[in-house]
């Protein structure tokens, strides 16, 4: 699982509409990396693709993939239920309409990204806030508030749609809330891993309370687990990670549901294990499919039309084939 992501991230680096021979990348990275002095035989074009295009894009792949992959196991194991997804609680809605209240306003790349991460955060804390009851948060509760957070916010969402300049800033939130990692830089990636790789440790940390959580509130109390700051500290950890994958890469569904699916027929479903096999496996899924993305046509696909052509099938054929239980 470990050399499946890896590998995929060095073969993305020789593939793009601008060839360059594999010999140049491979002395490109070793010269910026390993200090070695490879006489250029090479652009200063090919060397930018690398560097500052294809590296970033493809690292930010596998931080996106790998984490919505860990907040949607962490999410169903939380919930006690196979089939949750990292957007239950309104992150997409909230920050989808915080990016294109950014696009109408016609905000710089980095406010559009600032303003969908805010309103994403602002989306699950009013749901969880809207669910914390008498000191507690049940999880019925959290399913709840998360769906009528999810309802404000997409009407919201469709009114600014619905007030936008249809020759420019409709097409323009139309095609973000499609998904896409095309506009990555470098300063995306320095900005987003740190936050991203934090919360990532965070879960990976408490993977085995994990266990303990999805055997329901009264089992876990009595072993002794306190709800309410796990289920927090989760909540946040989740939150944080799908925020800024939002922020940064639009909507892409369906990652953080098929991949902890696919994980646990591989590996079972006690967290301890299933946590870093879903990042290592989610890593390597969204780099393979962002490749396909940009090279099946001449236009590059948006990245969450793919994800959800390939994830809603073998989601189902998961569900049938575990009919929906966790093993």
């Amino acid at each position: 699982m470990l050399l499946f992501p890896i590998s995929l991230m060095i073969i993305s680096l020789f593939l793009g509409r601008y060839v360059i021979p594999p010999a140049q990348v491979l002395q490109i990275l070793a010269n910026k990396f390993l200090g070695l002095n490879f006489e250029p035989t090479w652009t200063n074009t090919a060397e930018t693709a690398i560097l500052q295009v294809r590296l970033p894009r493809a690292v930010m792949a596998a931080l996106i993939g790998g984490g919505l992959s860990m907040s949607g196991a962490s999410f169903q194991g939380m919930f006690q239920n196979p089939l949750v997804s990292p957007f239950i609680l309104g992150v997409s809605a909230g920050a989808s309409f915080g990016a294109a209240v950014g696009l109408v306003l016609e905000l710089p790349a980095l406010g559009v990204q600032g303003l969908a991460f805010i309103f994403g955060i602002i989306a699950v804390g009013m749901a969880y806030f809207l669910a914390h009851i008498y000191k507690t948060t049940p999880i019925l509760m959290l399913v709840l508030s998360g769906m009528v957070v999810s309802a404000f916010f997409q009407a919201l969402l469709s009114l600014i749609k619905f007030v936008a300049d249809d020759e420019e800033k409709l097409p323009a939130i139309t095609f973000w809330l499609m998904g896409s990692l095309g506009s990555i830089e470098v300063k995306d990636l320095s900005i987003a891993i740190l936050p991203i790789s934090l919360s990532m440790i965070i879960l990976y940390l408490l993977r085995w309370k994990l266990n303990v959580l999805s055997m329901g509130d009264r089992e876990s109390r009595s072993l002794g687990i306190n709800n309410e700051l796990m289920k927090a500290i989760i909540i946040v950890a989740t939150t944080v990670i799908t925020a800024i994958a939002v922020a940064f890469s639009g909507i892409i569904g369906w990652v953080g549901q098929v991949i902890p699916h696919f994980c646990r027929m591989i590996v079972g479903p006690d967290h301890r294990v299933l946590i870093p096999a879903t990042l290592l496996v989610g890593a390597g899924y969204l780099i393979l499919i962002d490749n396909f993305c940009r090279l099946l046509t001449a236009n590059e696909i948006p990245l969450g039309i793919l994800t959800a052509m390939v994830g809603a099938p073998v989601f189902a054929y998961l569900l049938r084939k575990t009919k929906g239980g966790w093993n």
